[in-house]
């Protein structure tokens, strides 16, 4: 859809950005946490994501790995973020509750639209276009390189759920308090902007 904004207005908006202080994992209301480890085996830490999980491509979600949750976790949560917006608030390209545990990863094309989830593999929640499962990254020509901010959390305690098909508000609310442990993966991607090497890494988060 934003392969069509004119590379102008894309230029013009280059100075409006969401902000990586305004991501889930930054929220202050979540608490302190420990770290867990975040990866895929489609892209490195802070490189281009390639174009087949983007608008330009099929727009399928990327393969994900973890470990390290520690000991207490009662669930999984991931949220996926655009840093990089021209918005006042990143722009959840994906919502994921209460994957289990003792899971260690997602595959390509699990974010996926699910109704109401099931026990064994969570709930896919609705990204903030309001529609279930992975929003394919779709930066508007000229903006620059946006950060596509995936960020996993451990659970743990006593919570109320944030609901049916929830969304970024609803499962950040739900967390708070509740996170034992979080990791990082950023993907980046871009329209009218010379392709970095696959390996490149991005600029760091705080923006």
């Amino acid at each position: 859809m934003l392969e069509h904004v004119p590379s102008w207005l894309g230029h013009a908006l280059r100075g409006l950005r969401a902000g990586a202080g305004k991501l889930a994992i930054a929220q202050p209301g979540l608490g302190a946490f420990g770290t867990l480890t975040l990866s895929s085996p489609a892209f490195a830490d802070g490189a281009r994501l390639p174009e087949r999980f983007t608008a330009d491509g099929a727009g399928v979600s990327p393969p994900l790995l973890w470990s390290g949750v520690p000991e207490g976790t009662a669930l999984l949560a991931l949220l996926v973020e655009d840093a990089d917006t021209p918005a006042l608030v990143p722009l959840a390209h994906a919502v994921v509750w209460g994957l289990p545990a003792r899971s260690a990863r997602l595959a390509e094309g699990a974010m996926a639209r699910d109704g109401v989830g099931s026990a064994e593999g969570g709930d896919v929640g609705r990204n903030s276009f309001r529609g279930e499962g992975w929003l394919p990254p779709d930066p508007p020509t000229g903006h620059g390189v946006h950060r596509y901010v995936f960020q996993l959390f451990a659970l743990g305690g006593e919570m109320t759920g944030p609901g049916q098909s929830p969304g970024r508000s609803a499962v950040i609310e739900a967390m708070a308090g509740r996170v034992l442990a979080a990791g990082v993966l950023t993907g980046t991607y871009s329209r009218g902007e010379p392709a970095r090497n696959g390996l490149a890494r991005a600029a760091a988060l705080p923006a």
